[in-house]
């Protein structure tokens, strides 16, 4: 019920972290998640499951490993595989730093050479480290500084 207020009864653009979640939203058809967590290899067989049943669903990337791995298993006709770049800006959990020279290469590399395969939503961040903040002022110069790391990537 949440998800479905949270959406405004669309049932679309849900972003969850386990694929125990994506399954049990797709149950209760919603059909655009984002699989917030980078694309676990082990994984593949799950994820193109629910990318071929669903009208969208994402994944995140955060290295050329990844990416290959989706080239090399791509989705029926009509179907590519949806991909946000994962940015690291600063909570060290996942994902590849905005600063990193390889960054923009892997952008490039999601957006330009499978096209038929793979399409580049968008950039993503997490700003996971907002959690050991202790008031509003601290959460708010996170946000901040998140926002700023995107934006500077994405006007590089």
């Amino acid at each position: 019920e949440g998800a479905e207020l949270a959406t405004g009864g669309t049932r679309r653009g849900i972003v969850v972290s386990t694929l125990a979640e994506a399954r049990f939203f797709a149950a209760g058809g919603f059909d655009d998640i984002l699989y917030a967590y980078p694309l676990p290899g082990g994984r593949l067989e799950e994820c193109a499951t629910l990318a071929k049943s669903l009208q969208a669903f994402q994944v995140l990337l955060d290295s050329p490993q990844a990416l290959d791995l989706l080239r090399q298993h791509p989705l029926p006709p009509g179907k590519r595989w949806l991909v946000w770049l994962k940015l690291d800006c600063g909570n060290g959990r996942a994902g590849v730093k905005p600063t990193d020279p390889g960054a923009m290469s892997l952008a490039w590399a999601i957006a330009k050479e499978a096209p038929e395969k793979v399409t580049l939503v968008g950039v993503y961040a997490h700003c996971g480290d907002a959690y050991s903040c202790c008031d509003v002022p601290a959460v708010q110069a996170v946000a901040r500084a998140t926002a700023a790391a995107v934006m500077d990537f994405v006007t590089t």
